[in-house]
């Protein structure tokens, strides 16, 4: 037992005081048979506080209980454990099952025994993964006091590096995945992390800015690209309609300044990317920062703009491709004296069907983007044949077909991702489910599904439109069409899926709608 002379003895009205803010308080657990141990051990850390934490005790009386307790509890900074409890080695065995089977190598793990010849403190301290060893007896309330502050400043340590580890994950998987969808926000997440960490900051942080953005419009330009803590569910968000006044004001005086801006309890980071664009760096309850921190946090700032500049690079580049391709598509269709709100519903189609067929979000986006260039190879057929309105001759349509191979030969043999996707739209969107289609008679399965989607994205538009060759057809008479065809020219499961989502469909038409066209007199194909 511990030497009850030598504890200091806190009021008892006082030390029954509830704790405000528990959250925010070091977890220390205490493992002992003993009740009298948890009494004195709780007493003489009342009024305890580490870096303006306080302490949150919980208690096992055996070692089966504390195995139970640290799983339910895992961010425990602090264990003392006594070895003899209902067994010689209890103690021991908690050691092994915190730092083996829970793989929790972060709480600190003071021994402490009655009995030390049960555990010799030599054979222990080497064959144990444990950070002290102390006898009952040798623990006064100053050496206790002095170990939980040994303990709780390593442990606190640890959490740096720990969340610093964690950054650093979120920068490398954003910096290899960069030309993905939401790379950006992944990264700027990485950044927030690192930062909070490297200084010891607050916890609540976000970034937000514009890729135009001027000094003239303020604030109000801004939009949140990602945060952490408290202000991780504000992607996306204007930061006028998400902040309250007393944040933007603190942004809004570092926008005026164009610098940054150390208040008494936040900072705000402001720069400004080669491309013109402005981002902001907004960091709560920071405390005092001394000179080191600020130069560290200039320099920060620099390398950080860089960053943002090269992701903002990739993602205009992917921006600029994807309209390019919808561009060339609409090139094709307006040859063919079609409209280019032909390409744009085929791409809101194929869409809503991948994702209706259980594609993928990232998939299906890229099925969307390659869509427009389904019919680019009529950019090789003649204009007599391509605008002819009427029907064509046996001749003629099979130089009409050519243009799904054409199509493919244009596109193929890229680096481009998107590019192979609109190769295989534009030399397989021809082909029927029964064989009879063209150019090579693929059947069933043997269609890329890219193919099998922008089918019935193509012709259902192509029959509800007007075309110099044809009237368009009733949209009851479309559908009925597209039934008639499951099995046959349509994969009989994505034409279900299809009219199951007859509704979405016509919003769509509506929403693209074709300016009223004039042509010769058409006659059905």
């Amino acid at each position: 037992m511990v030497d009850d002379e030598e504890l200091l003895f806190a009021d008892e009205d006082e030390a029954a005081k509830p704790r405000e803010n528990r959250s925010r308080h070091w977890k220390v657990m205490i493992v002992d048979d003993e009740p009298e141990v948890h009494t004195i051990t709780r007493l003489a850390l009342s009024g305890f506080a580490f870096e303006e934490r306080g302490l949150e005790f919980l208690s096992a009386y055996s070692g089966a209980e504390a195995k139970a307790l640290m799983a339910a509890h895992p961010d425990t900074a602090m264990v003392f454990l006594d070895v003899v409890m209902e067994s010689e080695d209890a103690g021991l065995d908690v050691v092994r099952h915190i730092r083996g089977t829970l793989g929790n190598t972060m709480t600190r793990i003071i021994l402490r025994t009655g009995q030390p010849g049960q555990a010799p403190e030599r054979q222990v301290i080497l064959e144990y993964d444990i950070n002290d060893y102390k006898t009952k007896t040798e623990l006064t309330a100053q050496k206790l006091f002095t170990s939980v502050v040994a303990g709780l400043r390593a442990y606190a340590d640890l959490e740096i590096i720990e969340r610093n580890r964690s950054g650093l994950e979120n920068i490398v998987s954003a910096s290899a995945s960069i030309f993905k969808i939401q790379s950006m926000e992944r990264f700027v997440q990485g950044v927030l992390t690192q930062l909070v960490s490297l200084l010891k900051l607050g916890e609540n942080a976000f970034c937000c800015g514009s890729e135009r953005f001027a000094r003239d419009n303020g604030a109000d330009c801004l939009r949140v690209v990602a945060g952490i803590g408290s202000y991780s569910a504000l992607g996306g968000h204007l930061i006028e309609e998400a902040l309250p006044r007393k944040i933007l004001d603190n942004v809004q005086a570092a926008v005026a300044s164009g610098g940054n801006v150390f208040a008494a309890d936040c900072i705000v980071l402001f720069f400004l990317s080669a491309g013109g664009g402005g981002n902001i760096i907004y960091v709560d309850g920071t405390g005092e920062l001394n000179v080191f921190d600020k130069d560290l946090l200039h320099i920060f700032c620099s390398n950080v703009a860089v960053a943002f500049d090269n992701i903002s690079l990739a993602h205009e580049l992917e921006r600029t491709q994807k309209e390019v391709v919808e561009r060339i598509g609409a090139v094709a269709e307006t040859r063919s004296e079609e409209t280019g709100n032909h390409v744009r519903r085929v791409a809101e189609y194929c869409h809503l069907l991948a994702r209706a067929s259980g594609m993928g979000e990232a998939e299906a986006q890229t099925l969307k983007e390659a869509a427009p260039m389904h019919d680019i190879g009529k950019v090789g057929i003649p204009d007599s044949i391509l605008n002819k309105p009427g029907k064509l001759s046996a001749e003629e349509f099979e130089i009409m077909k050519k243009h799904a191979e054409i199509g493919k030969d244009l596109l193929s043999g890229s680096n481009s991702h998107l590019l192979d996707v609109s190769a295989i739209v534009a030399y397989e969107h021809h082909e029927r489910y029964d064989g009879k289609g063209y150019p090579r008679g693929l059947k069933g399965e043997e269609i890329h599904i890219y193919g099998r989607i922008t089918a019935i994205a193509d012709v259902f538009d192509a029959l509800g439109s007007m075309r110099c060759y044809k009237q368009s057809w009733p949209m009851e008479q479309v559908f009925d069409y597209m039934a008639e065809q499951r099995g046959k020219q349509f994969d009989p499961e994505l034409i279900d899926l299809f009219l199951a989502h007859k509704g979405e469909i016509l919003e769509i038409r509506e929403s693209f709608k074709d300016q009223p066209a004039s042509c010769d007199e058409p006659e059905g194909r």
